[in-house]
């Protein structure tokens, strides 16, 4: 084997070490989402078997001060009341 030939070697080693540590990144962030859908489907099934219900968490994300901006709101009219 040539000094060419091995250092092309190398390359195409490295290449694949480095495809396949991000493979497995890409797998552990797919199976992470996967467990919290799946822990949170459950965990909403049995919130319903007791009378809870549960917000989805990906829904909360697209509109994340809605929360807040309706603790404020509820702050304020208690401030108010509290004030008379």
């Amino acid at each position: 084997m040539t000094i060419h030939e091995s250092s092309d070697l190398l390359k195409k080693v490295e290449r694949y070490e480095a495809a396949v540590k991000e493979l497995e990144a890409a797998h552990e962030d797919v199976k992470d989402v996967l467990i919290d859908t799946i822990l949170f489907a459950r965990w909403q099934q049995l919130g319903a078997r007791l009378g809870f219900s549960a917000a989805d968490p990906a829904k909360q994300r697209e509109e994340p001060n809605r929360d807040l901006q309706q603790l404020n709101q509820q702050i304020s009219a208690m401030s108010e009341s509290w004030a008379h």
